[in-house]
């Protein structure tokens, strides 16, 4: 049953887990984003023109990585019959990473960085997501919390 070509139902409980904490961290910082462009830009009026900033305007760019982790932990959960767990595994790395954030680094991890200095808020999702990161243990000598 452990083998690499079937998923673990522990494993899809790990995304489970992680995702409402995640999809709440990225809310977080789109909000935060949407009132920090409200103050240069004016404000945004309705949903749809979010929804192109968003997508579209270089200022929330490097929230994309974010949005596209998301989506694939979605996939992850939708298409469970025919993953191998290795590839659950290593989504769950790939949040690790990505959430890890960097001074000196570049791209999402040094916007995520900065985001954690100036909210509250960024910091308390932050560490709801680290919880469960943690709890879930990825496989690998870098996780400090395997048993």
């Amino acid at each position: 049953m452990g083998s690499d070509n079937e998923v673990q139902e522990s494993t899809l409980q790990r995304l489970n887990r992680l995702r409402k904490p995640l999809l709440h961290l990225h809310k977080t910082l789109l909000d935060m984003e949407r009132q920090a462009y409200e103050q240069t830009h004016g404000r945004v009026d309705n949903s749809y023109e979010v929804l192109q900033l968003v997508m579209h305007d270089p200022w929330f760019a490097w929230l994309h990585s974010l949005s596209e982790l998301v989506v694939r932990i979605d996939e992850v959960l939708d298409v469970k019959e025919s993953l191998k767990n290795s590839e659950a595994v290593a989504v769950i790395d790939q949040a690790r990473v990505l959430l890890t954030p960097s001074e000196t680094g570049s791209g999402f991890q040094k916007k995520y960085f900065s985001s954690l200095q100036q909210s509250p808020d960024v910091v308390l999702a932050h560490s709801k997501v680290v919880k469960h990161l943690g709890a879930v243990g990825a496989s690998g000598a870098k996780n400090r919390h395997d048993a």
